[in-house]
């Protein structure tokens, strides 16, 4: 099996999960100790405590949800239940997800999934962070951390999901590294 073959490599495994119907998905992703497990609409509470157990963060693709008009929304309140970190993404694809925008992320993740604002935030930071195994280097603001960040012009962190189309964008740090915003003509 290839979840084996990468184990025995020492690679972590990611697994798209339970999207459509409940596969087992999440219950295999826990298995082999897989950083995440997309998607989950339909994943049992059995799949998603072995989820918990394992510490497979819960990755949410709001953008897959709406473009698709799924009806089945992920067990939010199950997985908040059992402590299973929820990280969200755009899964930006020219298929299911045609969402390039990280803000709209936020607002779907609020709107249709029912993610706080910190939720969501936090899903979008250390949550991700966690979901690529770099919790340890980014994902958050802390000493010994890498510095990767965004500087918005904004009152607070709810306004990043609350304005529709807003570009509240000022410049970005990646490193502790200023990184300059081009101009758009």
């Amino acid at each position: 099996m290839v979840f084996g073959a990468a184990e025995a490599h020492g690679l972590r495994v990611k697994l798209h999960a339970d999207q459509l119907s409940d596969r087992g998905g999440a219950a295999l992703a826990a298995r082999f100790h897989a950083l995440s497990a997309d998607h989950l609409e339909h994943a049992s509470p059995a799949g998603l405590e072995a989820m918990a157990k394992a510490g497979t963060v819960a990755v949410l693709l709001p953008g897959a949800f709406y473009f698709l008009r799924d009806t089945k929304r992920p067990p939010v309140a199950a997985m908040r239940g059992l402590g299973i970190p929820i990280a969200i993404a755009s899964d930006c694809n020219p298929g299911t997800s045609p969402v390039l925008s990280p803000l709209m992320v936020l607002n779907m993740a609020c709107t249709l999934l029912g993610l706080t604002q910190e939720e969501a935030l936090a899903g979008m930071t250390r949550h991700a962070a966690a979901a690529l195994g770099l919790a340890g280097e980014t994902g958050s603001l802390a000493p010994g951390m890498r510095a990767d960040f965004a500087v918005w012009d904004i009152a607070g962190p709810a306004e990043l999901g609350y304005w529709i189309g807003a570009d509240p964008f000022i410049d970005s740090y990646v490193g502790g590294r200023r990184v300059r915003k081009e101009k758009k003509p």
